[in-house]
């Protein structure tokens, strides 16, 4: 039986999500406890899609193939009574067997948030601690011109020179609560680091560094070098995905 699991994480102790050799990863968690429930076969998760070194996960998605009598609610019981407590499991649902939790994602939405008031200890894993005051206009501005259908290549890291950058990014906003903001993005798809160097961009626009109108200018340029610094994983999170 193949099902998707959906599930969340604190990705602050997590050396990312991709399983690999001698680190602690939210991949590795997954399929140590999929394992287990599984009578020791072993049985790994197909993801949606990883997540970076420190970066959160809200809702992130993957399937697996159990092979033991189990329904929905038992293999969330289960799963969480196998993982740390810095992955929760929320739902798990029996799916067909060629449904594919990466292929058959339609669109992600993504938030970062930035603390621009006073620096929290107690929120250094959970949100960048940027701790001034910044032009949020000018980035309302810029942001929209990240929406539509473009070549990102300007805003992705360590992409290959042949890797289809062409993604569509839906919807974007920004939003102000208390000394918090909160900036998201919804697409139907996004390359690694590519939303903490958009990030990192809007950043460089509240700061009075760069026009909102020169976003074009970089998105067409196609180069990696133009559009600066790269925003820190911690204020970042996988809000959900669609399917």
């Amino acid at each position: 039986m193949r099902f998707l699991i959906k599930f969340s994480y604190d990705g602050t102790r997590f050396n990312g999500f991709q399983a690999q050799k001698n680190q602690r990863t939210v991949e590795e968690k997954m399929n140590e406890a999929l394992t287990q429930v599984n009578n020791g076969k072993k049985t790994c998760i197909t993801a949606t899609g990883r997540t970076d070194k420190g970066v959160h996960a809200l809702a992130q998605y993957g399937h697996a193939d159990i092979n033991v009598e189990i329904n929905e609610r038992q293999l969330k019981r289960a799963l969480n009574s196998f993982l740390p407590d810095d992955i929760h499991v929320i739902e798990t649902r029996e799916v067909d067997d060629d449904f594919h939790a990466r292929y058959d994602a339609k669109g992600k939405t993504y938030r970062y948030i930035m603390n621009l008031g006073e620096y929290n200890p107690m929120e250094r894993n959970y949100a960048f601690q940027y701790n001034y005051d910044i032009d949020v206009e000018a980035m309302r501005k810029a942001i929209r011109y990240f929406e539509g259908e473009h070549d990102y290549r300007a805003f992705v890291t360590e992409n290959k020179e042949k890797e289809n950058c062409v993604r569509s990014i839906f919807y974007t906003n920004i939003d102000e609560e208390d000394d918090k903001l909160i900036i998201e993005f919804e697409g139907n798809g996004f390359l690694r680091y590519q939303v903490r160097n958009m990030v990192g961009y809007l950043i460089k626009v509240g700061e009075g560094k760069a026009t909102p109108e020169s976003v074009v200018e970089v998105l067409e340029s196609l180069d990696r070098t133009k559009s600066g610094k790269t925003a820190p994983a911690q204020g970042l999170y996988l809000v959900d995905v669609e399917f």
